[in-house]
């Protein structure tokens, strides 16, 4: 049987997640829990993955999950470090990465410039052939010419990959198929990607830039799990082997280098998971997820359990036409820089220290402020109960970073840091806003589930802005996101472009849709070594004809059996009515654009999180500096031994291994039987 099919019962589960400061491991073994955390290598993030799991003292051999998510994609775009690649289009379609929309970004910025591809003009070619939209080939593609042509060019030119994106072939991928086979025989040395390989939907610029994306990160994480695997195996490892993707699901890692562009958020989209799977525990399915790591603080609506999922997302500025949790971002991590503009304002973020040299309380070279530093200097992080004591904190070189902000602004250093951490809570309300009252949703219907090293520091004060009454902060915060791998699902999001008016004939065709999606979804799992205990959700996309964007409507099996044209108009309405307030004029047409099915395979059995012990001494008080720039003492104690609902009254202290939860006054905090802290208002 596949070693991918099938998990032991008492099998250890493994997740490790590698961020940008950061490298985190979880592992569960018959209730039994191990976490560690380990400095990120930027360079080869492979070697702080393997790094974990040695500090652990993990023994491969014993392993039957192991799952991984990473910043690798994402990091190869950001810092321009994918493959060289070649881009195939049809005739006259050469420009369209550079043409892109002509919506402008600032539209009072006269320096502007548009994002640019990762593909030069130099390294685009055309071939001769033509598809409508319909499908239907208009001028057929000599595959034999166009590769004998091509050939030659694309060897001289020293490339890694090719991406191919000829016009329609999301109708009809005939002309593609045909190129990539025949590219694939005469170039076996690079990767070729097609387009309806990652994205089967319409907008051709959108499809451009996703598949020349994906080409773009496909050698750099084809070589990166290549090296990963090689080394799990000569120690040991022979078991199920899986990457997060962005959508929150699950794949097998040699599913993974057929389409690494899934990949960009897994770690994000881990923590996502490994929150809502904790505020389940705490009985609520209403949460705001908030992950305040390294380098950034990401942030998520959750309703009724479910992440929303938006069909598409950005990096750096260009289109990527894959499935993600719909997470707002911005630069306020632990490690972002604090800084005087050339206004004398004081900023935080988005630049960060990074895992080198990091915070200047480190110790590891670094000279620049961050919002650890200000953790340090307000009290708020201890210097000798860091990752339970294990890693040593300067605090004279977080003073000597902060004097020169001190200065500037005409405060003491304890002031400056307060004033850094005030305006930090600013920037991830802005964020919170974004996915919750900006979309019609009143966060005060939501708990606030900060995690990663620094959320549970500042999420009772964000909680007050947004007039929040719960905060739950799940146990080994820091390490959440690894946690979340290992809860994950597998999972799987298809998507495909069918346009056609609702009438009579839509409900049969949207049936006929769904069977094909399904059929296809299976024989994806089958390849996997799972088949039983599929579950499906199918989308229909619709608008109002003439309108430019589409509208989700959910369709459910027993929807589909009994649908007609009227239920399907219905839906619509409904749906459109939910986002725009409005359902629409009486007669108004009404077109299907396109459907998405979700495939998922629940795990075999949720595996349990617990509080480790933190091995620090943990005294009963110390000394913090209030927002207000007041000193007082505040209780400190350890996360694991915090007795059940007993509430602890604030300031306090909850101090863990991998985090340290700050109860500001006014707020209380107990523990529940899940090792969840609970945080709730006294004063308002």
């Amino acid at each position: 049987m596949d070693k991918d099919s099938l998990l032991g019962s008492h099998a250890m589960r493994v997740g490790v997640e590698v961020g940008g400061t950061f490298t985190d491991l979880v592992a569960v073994d018959e209730g039994e829990i191990q976490i560690c955390k380990v400095p990120s290598t930027p360079a080869s993030p492979d070697i702080g993955a393997l790094a974990s799991l040695d500090q652990a003292g993990i023994m491969l051999a014993g392993v039957g999950d192991l799952v991984h998510g990473s910043t690798v994609a994402t990091n190869a775009l950001l810092e321009r470090k994918g493959a060289k690649v070649a881009f195939v289009v049809t005739r006259g379609f050469r420009d369209i990465l550079f043409l892109q929309r002509h919506d402008r970004r600032n539209i009072y910025d006269l320096r502007y410039k548009r994002p640019s591809p990762v593909v030069e003009r130099a390294d685009c070619y055309e071939v001769a052939e033509r598809i409508d939209a319909s499908g239907t080939v208009i001028a057929a593609l000599d595959v034999e010419a166009a590769v004998a042509e091509l050939a030659p060019k694309l060897r001289a030119g020293g490339y890694d990959s090719v991406a191919i994106c000829l016009l329609s072939s999301y109708a009809n991928a005939a002309h593609e198929e045909a190129l990539r086979a025949a590219l694939n025989a005469a170039l076996p040395e690079m990767l070729v990607t097609a387009s309806a390989d990652v994205t089967r939907e319409f907008r051709e610029f959108e499809r451009a830039s996703t598949a020349t994306l994906a080409a773009y990160v496909q050698p750099v994480i084809d070589s990166y799990l290549s090296r990963l695997d090689r080394e799990l195996v000569a120690r040991g490892f022979s078991s199920r082997f899986s990457i997060m993707q962005s959508n929150g699901g699950r794949i097998p890692a040699r599913a993974m280098r057929r389409n690494a562009i899934s990949a960009l958020f897994s770690g994000p989209a881990a923590g996502v998971v490994g929150a809502i799977r904790q505020a389940e525990r705490a009985g609520t399915g209403n949460v705001i997820t908030f992950d305040m790591g390294g380098t950034s603080t990401d942030v998520c609506l959750v309703t009724d359990g479910k992440p929303g999922i938006s069909p598409d997302t950005e990096l750096d500025g260009l289109p990527v036409r894959t499935p993600v949790i719909d997470i707002a971002t911005v630069g306020a991590g632990g490690g972002s820089l604090v800084w005087i503009d050339d206004g004398g304002m004081l900023r935080v973020g988005p630049r960060s220290a990074g895992a080198e040299p990091g915070p200047a309380c480190y110790g590891k070279g670094g000279t620049k402020p961050t919002i650890t530093d200000a953790h340090v200097l307000r009290g708020t992080i201890r210097p000798e109960a860091f990752l339970g004591g294990a890693m040593e904190i300067d605090r004279a070189a977080a003073e000597r970073a902060f004097a020169p902000i001190a200065h500037a602004l005409g405060l003491s250093i304890p002031e400056a840091a307060s004033a850094a951490l005030r305006l930090s809570v600013a920037n991830i309300v802005r964020a919170i806003q974004l996915v919750s009252t900006e979309k019609g949703n009143d966060p005060r219907d939501y708990a606030l589930v900060p995690y990663g090293g620094a959320g549970p520091l500042l999420a009772a004060e964000i909680a007050d802005e947004m007039q929040l009454d719960r905060v739950i902060v799940p146990p080994n915060p820091g390490v959440l996101s690894a946690y979340g791998l290992i809860a994950s699902d597998f999972s799987k999001i298809s998507a495909i472009t069918r346009r056609f008016v609702v009438d009579g004939d839509a409900p049969a065709r949207i049936r006929a849709t769904h069977a094909e999606m399904e059929a296809a979804a299976r024989a994806d799992f089958a390849s996997f070594g799972l088949t039983d205990g599929l579950g499906f959700e199918f989308v229909a996309d619709m608008r109002f004809v003439g309108q430019a964007f589409e509208v989700p409507v959910e369709l459910s099996p027993a929807t589909l059996a009994g649908l007609d044209a009227a239920k399907l108009e219905e839906l619509f309405q409904q749906a459109h009515h939910r986002i725009f307030l409005h359902g629409g004029s009486k007669g108004q047409k009404i077109e299907v654009v396109g459907f998405r099915m979700t495939v998922s395979r629940p795990l075999e059995s949720l595996p349990a999180f617990r509080e480790r012990a933190n091995a620090a001494e943990t005294p009963k008080e110390s000394p913090i500096v209030l927002a207000d720039g007041n000193a007082v003492s505040a209780a400190v104690r350890a996360a694991a031994s915090l007795t059940l609902d007993a509430p602890v009254a604030g300031p306090a202290l909850i101090e863990g291994y991998s985090s340290t939860t700050y109860v500001p006054p006014g707020w209380q905090v107990w523990r529940d039987a899940d090792d969840n802290l609970t945080m709730t208002r006294t004063a308002k």
